[in-house]
């Protein structure tokens, strides 16, 4: 911000900003300006004016932004929430890669599910082909 001075932002003011024309969000009490991502997030402009004009931190935290997406924020940070208008929650942030234990049971279900689908495939196939013979 100009002269060092960051700008803070009441939610009221937030919430005239939530179409395409000028998109803010409030991700961990800190104001974004967004407007110029909205073409070019991965998720498509949707998901972003979806959340415009509110307090985006659960829905970006459920997602599980990279660190890299985390860094990008900082190139659109306008300002920080006014004291009277933040959340009382603590969202635990999604940062680090996953465990171990999660990376584990994830990857057997990987298999699993395409191989059910795969074995149900193939018995419906013998059933009809015995069916038409």
């Amino acid at each position: 911000m100009a002269g060092g001075e960051t700008k803070v932002f009441r939610l009221a003011e937030v919430k005239k900003h939530k179409d395409s024309a000028s998109t803010y969000l409030v991700i961990h009490n800190k104001v974004y300006d967004v407007t110029s991502f909205l073409e070019e997030h991965p998720g498509g402009e949707e998901v972003l004016l979806e959340q415009g004009g509110s307090d985006a931190t659960e829905a970006f935290e459920d997602v599980g932004h990279s660190s890299d997406a985390r860094d990008l924020l900082k190139d659109y940070y306008i300002g920080e929430l006014h004291e009277d208008d933040r959340s009382g929650k603590d969202y635990a942030t999604n940062t680090g890669p996953v465990a171990p234990e999660q990376k584990q049971s994830s990857s057997w279900t990987g298999w699993l599910l395409p191989l059910a689908v795969a074995l149900g495939a193939a018995l419906i196939y013998r059933y009809l082909s015995n069916q038409a013979a």
